[in-house]
């Protein structure tokens, strides 16, 4: 029987990091850099204005008040993105826009709200300080400077900094493409007519949508019947857009489960009796070509089972090929509310609602039976109470480590 931490290992071994690809920005939205990118220029690239006013020099403006204005004659205007150079004379105000280069000979740019908005003159109630209003060039990126790290999450605040310094491509491990695949012939889709013996796909559904919370691309298809060709053909014909294939159901020690004899023919695949509830049977390997071999991930068709492994095998795997560092859930500390038996030599993972804060402590109240595997429980969840194997007896007031799914 394999541990929870070797069947993780197990999990993270199947797995590479995807190979560095460029992309274009919109593309790069949720990845993982592979390259440091460099400021090829300064931003700004000239000392600008910070705000609508008037470009002066602040000694000009000695003893303004705001019961004694000072008046000065406005020489010009300049607009964000003008490039002809100009120069103030001394005693003397230029109209700025915000974002226009200052010109040459002020200090400091007088907001508007302090001004009567003169055009031929402007009155000025306060005195700016020198460098008020300015932005000065390079104060935010400076040339050959690295502004993004490899290893960095690409996001909307990032985008922003790429496209401020020019970038239009960047080198990323891109998301990894994840077929699902549901097994089984009892399993038939949302919305159609049920009938006696048949389950809907939850596994489908839900695992799809972990997996593009996880930062993947979800490729779904429709549930496959307990039948060896149709298996293995579904498999094969997904090799060719799959990173990563995940399927669910047929792992069981049953005569219809098929899943051990179709990928013993054509895959190297190794299943496991994994000391840990929900989910104690679970498949990790490969199919395909030996040269190039799709890691492929086989959990149960229990869709609570298949959830928790989910979370605690499958999402880190994802996040180690998309170039995390960071590839498990946040954890906490948290007192359970009830007692109960915990299956020996198990790791079990029992789901629970999180409540509380880091001063006061975290409380865990335990969602359905922590043996009955609950559609409703999951759910109602945001939290997985982690019992260790070595722990028989849980008591109400029990402290255990959760991971927090929400």
């Amino acid at each position: 029987m394999r541990s929870v931490a070797d069947f993780y290992q197990d999990c993270q071994a199947a797995v590479g990091q995807q190979p560095p690809l460029e992309v274009q920005l919109a593309d790069a939205v949720s990845c993982v850099l592979a390259e440091d990118v460099r400021a090829p220029f300064d931003l700004p690239v000239a000392d600008l204005a910070g705000c609508d006013g008037y470009a002066v020099r602040s000694a000009d403006l000695e003893g303004a008040r705001p019961d004694s204005l000072v008046s000065l004659p406005v020489t010009e205007e300049i607009k964000a993105g003008d490039v002809d150079p100009v120069a103030l004379v001394e005693g003397s105000a230029i109209r700025i826009a915000s974002g226009a280069p200052i010109p040459t000979g002020a200090d400091a740019v007088i907001a508007l709200d302090f001004t009567d908005h003169g055009e031929a003159h402007v009155g000025v109630r306060t005195r700016p300080a020198v460098g008020e209003n300015i932005r000065r060039r390079a104060e935010d990126v400076e040339e050959g400077s690295v502004v993004l790290r490899h290893g960095a999450r690409v996001g909307a605040r990032q985008v922003a900094l790429l496209a401020g310094v020019g970038r239009s491509r960047v080198v990323v491990h891109p998301r990894p493409r994840v077929v699902v695949i549901s097994i089984g012939d009892e399993i038939v889709e949302p919305g159609r007519q049920a009938r006696p013996g048949t389950v809907f796909d939850a596994n489908g559904h839900a695992l799809s949508t972990a997996i593009a919370d996880a930062g993947g691309q979800t490729y779904r298809v429709a549930s496959v019947p307990d039948e060896r060709q149709i298996l293995r053909e579904t498999i094969e014909d997904q090799l060719v857009r799959a990173d990563l294939i995940l399927t669910t159901g047929g792992i069981s020690y049953g005569s219809g489960d098929t899943v051990r004899e179709v990928l013993s023919t054509f895959g190297n695949v190794r299943f496991d009796n994994v000391a840990a509830w929900p989910g104690h049977i679970l498949g990790v390997g490969t199919v395909g070509d030996e040269e190039s071999p799709t890691p492929i991930f086989c959990l149960p068709g229990d869709p609570v089972s298949a959830q928790v492994c989910f979370e605690v095998y499958v999402r880190p795997a994802l996040r180690h090929m998309q170039g995390w560092t960071v590839l498990n859930r946040p954890s906490v500390q948290a007192r359970v509310d009830r007692s109960w038996y915990s299956p020996r030599g198990r790791r079990e993972f029992v789901r629970v609602r999180l409540a509380g804060d880091p001063r006061s402590g975290y409380q865990a109240t335990v969602m359905g039976a922590p043996a009955a595997l609950l559609l409703s429980a999951l759910a109602e969840s945001n939290a997985l109470a982690v019992v260790p194997e070595d722990v028989t007896n849980v008591r109400a007031g029990d402290a255990l480590q959760c991971l927090v799914l929400d």
